[in-house]
């Protein structure tokens, strides 16, 4: 485990980290493209859910490369990254159940959000969020799942239109078990 530690905290090892994620947050603002120009602009900031958590991630990794830590954006990209990963995973097995099948797109989806999921939780022992952090993060998530649900700005998967009001409660429930996966792992023993 110290080996792992370590080997996720050397330089070249974050730089290719930062890369992966660069590119990856520059994909998930395009792929969101045709859903953010039909969006009202006091929403904008609140659709892109995914390249938004891996922005801060990247935000993270600069602050590591630097040797510092920024603990609010250590919050904002656990508890959204850890979130959107498992959120997005299982859409799109949703999807698969609902359909019958999934596209190569989708099961991108499944790997690189699942990814993402992984990602948050292996640097927690890194990170040096505070309660007030974690508060912050807590809050952002939390409007953003009534900006989606309440206001409809969510993710457009027009075959699970009929499971919105379910998906948006389940969303809640994910939202809290980020928080508290969090809390658990990168706030409560520090």
């Amino acid at each position: 485990m110290a080996y792992i530690r370590a080997l996720l905290m050397q330089r070249t090892f974050l730089i290719w980290l930062l890369i992966i994620n660069i590119v990856g947050t520059i994909y998930g603002y395009i792929w969101y493209g045709p859903q953010l120009s039909e969006t009202p602009p006091k929403f904008l900031l609140f659709v892109p859910d995914s390249p938004t958590a891996s922005l801060f991630f990247v935000l993270v990794l600069l602050a590591f490369l630097l040797r510092t830590n920024w603990p609010l954006f250590e919050a904002l990209a656990m508890v959204t990254l850890f979130k959107y990963g498992i959120w997005a995973v299982v859409m799109n097995l949703l999807v698969l159940f609902v359909t019958g099948t999934l596209g190569w797109a989708g099961w991108m989806l499944v790997a690189s959000h699942g990814a993402m999921a992984v990602q948050g939780l292996l640097y927690a022992p890194h990170y040096r969020i505070r309660p007030v952090h974690l508060a912050i993060a807590a809050i952002w998530t939390l409007h953003n799942d009534v900006i989606d649900y309440v206001f409809g700005m969510m993710p457009q998967y027009r075959m699970l239109n009929e499971y919105i009001p379910q998906i948006g409660y389940f969303t809640f429930w994910l939202s809290i078990a980020s928080i508290a996966v969090t809390y658990l792992f990168a706030v409560r023993h520090r």
